[in-house]
C-alpha cells in the first residue's frame, strides 16, 4: 500500500492530460476555470482549517466529470424536444447547440407509410398485373402465373395484395346521346312546334344547363344498377369473384403491391432513426454560459464532498492521545447525494420550463393576459 500520499497543499496548476478522459484539455476556458474551481472547493470543504485528504487531480475528476453531466442533461432533453424532427437526417451532423425550427418534416414521413395504404403516395410502389377474363367464368386463382401477370415478381412464388381494381362499368356518357343532336331526347320535336324545325338541327338553338347532362347521366347509372347485374368483384384468399359473368375473353388489370415492400421498413442505416443514434455530442466548456457554469461549480464541490466522504470513511474514527476523532465520511456522503439530487431536478426543471411546448403555453397566457388588460382601456368614441 502507498503512505504518504500527499494531500491538498492549497494550490494546483492545471496541464493536458490530468483530466481521466481529457474531454476538454485543450479549452482555454476551461484550463482557466478548473484550478478556481479546485481552490474554491477545496475552501468550502474546509481548507485550510482542517485538511482535505484530496490532491488536485481528485479536483479535475470532479470538474471535467459536472462538465460532462451538464453537457449530457442538455443533451438528453434535446433529444427527447426533437427526436422528431431529426429523424432521417444523417447521423455524421453534429446537432447540439442547434436551433430546431417546429417542422413538418416527421409527421409528413410517417405520413406517407399511411398514404400507401390509400394510394395517396408513400415508399411502397404501386404495381400494375392483369389477368384474363374467360367466357362463363366468374372464379379465378390470382395465384396461377398462366393466367395472371404481373409487372413485378412472379404469381404464385412473391406475395401481393391488390389494392385496386380496374374492372368497372363503361361510363354513362359513351352511352348518352349527343345533346346537340337530340335524337331520343324529344327536343328536336320540341323545336317543332316553335317553328325551329327547318333548321338543321334545331336543336342547336335551344340552350340547356348543364345539370341536365348530369341528370342524365345519373340516370342511366341507376337504371343500371337496379336493373342490371353490376361491375363489381369479391376477393377471399387467393381468389377473386368478378360480376357480371363475362360474355367474352378481356383482360382485367389491377394495381398491388409486393408485400416484401411494404414489411421492408428499413430506410437506411446511416440515418437517425431513435434516441441512441440522434448525433448531440459533448458541449464545449467555452459555449456554455454563466448560468450553466455556476451549476458546474456546484456540482463539482457536491462530487468532491462525495469523494472527501469516500476517503473519510474508510476509518470512521482515528486514534489520538488519550482520545479520539470521529470522522464525517458518511455524513459528507450524505449531503453530497442530497445535493447532486437537488442539481439534476433543478436543472431538468428548468429544461422542462423551456421545452417548445412550455413556452408556447406562456405565450398563449401572455397573449390573454394582455387581451383582458386592453379590454379595460376605454375606447374612444369617432364622431365623423
Amino acid at each position: 500500500m502507498a503512505v504518504n500520499i500527499p494531500i491538498w497543499p492549497g494550490s494546483s496548476s492545471f496541464s493536458a492530460g490530468k483530466t481521466p478522459f481529457g474531454h476538454y484539455d485543450t479549452d482555454t476556458e476551461f484550463q482557466s476555470s478548473v484550478d478556481k474551481t479546485a481552490g474554491w472547493c477545496a475552501k468550502r470543504l474546509g481548507y485550510p482549517i482542517v485538511d482535505i485528504e484530496l490532491q488536485d487531480i481528485n479536483f479535475y475528476a470532479c470538474f471535467e466529470e459536472a462538465t460532462t453531466e451538464y453537457s449530457s442533461q442538455v443533451n438528453q432533453f434535446n433529444i427527447r424536444e426533437n427526436l422528431l424532427n431529426i429523424k432521417g437526417n444523417p447521423t455524421s451532423s453534429n446537432l447540439s447547440q442547434t436551433q430546431m425550427n417546429a417542422n413538418l418534416g416527421g409527421l409528413v414521413s410517417l405520413a406517407k407509410d399511411y398514404g400507401s395504404e390509400v394510394g395517396s403516395g408513400g415508399n411502397v410502389t404501386y404495381y400494375t398485373g392483369s389477368f384474363t377474363a374467360k367466357p362463363g367464368q366468374q372464379m379465378y386463382d390470382l395465384t396461377n402465373p398462366t393466367i395472371t401477370s404481373l409487372e413485378e415478381g412472379t404469381a404464385g412464388t412473391d406475395k401481393f395484395e391488390i389494392k385496386r381494381m380496374l374492372h368497372n362499368a363503361p361510363p354513362a356518357m359513351v352511352r348518352y346521346f349527343d345533346p346537340f343532336v337530340g335524337t331520343g331526347l324529344g327536343s328536336q320535336q320540341m323545336m317543332d312546334t316553335f317553328g325551329w324545325g327547318n333548321y338543321s338541327p334545331g336543336v342547336s338553338f335551344m340552350m340547356q344547363p348543364l345539370y341536365d347532362d348530369l341528370l342524365r347521366l345519373q340516370a342511366i347509372e341507376f337504371n343500371d344498377m337496379v336493373r342490371k347485374s353490376q361491375y363489381g368483384f369479391d376477393i377471399q384468399n387467393n381468389r377473386i369473384r368478378i360480376f357480371p359473368i363475362p360474355n367474352n375473353e378481356y383482360k382485367i388489370h389491377f394495381h398491388y403491391v409486393l408485400e416484401s415492400d411494404r414489411n421492408n421498413s428499413v430506410v437506411s442505416n446511416s440515418v437517425i432513426s431513435d434516441y441512441s443514434n440522434a448525433k448531440y455530442d459533448r458541449i464545449p466548456y467555452k459555449s456554455i454560459n454563466h448560468v450553466g457554469r455556476r451549476w458546474i461549480e456546484k456540482y463539482t464541490l457536491a462530487l468532491a464532498k462525495e469523494m472527501l466522504g469516500a476517503v473519510r470513511a474508510k476509518f470512521s474514527s482515528v486514534p489520538i492521545p488519550n482520545s479520539e476523532i470521529t470522522l464525517d465520511g458518511a455524513d459528507l456522503r450524505s449531503e453530497a447525494s442530497s445535493e447532486k439530487e437537488i442539481l439534476i431536478s433543478e436543472l431538468r426543471e428548468n429544461l422542462e420550463a423551456t421545452s417548445r411546448k412550455a413556452l408556447l403555453q406562456a405565450q398563449q397566457e401572455e397573449s390573454e393576459a394582455m387581451e383582458q388588460t386592453l379590454n379595460r382601456v376605454p375606447r374612444a368614441i369617432y364622431i365623423g
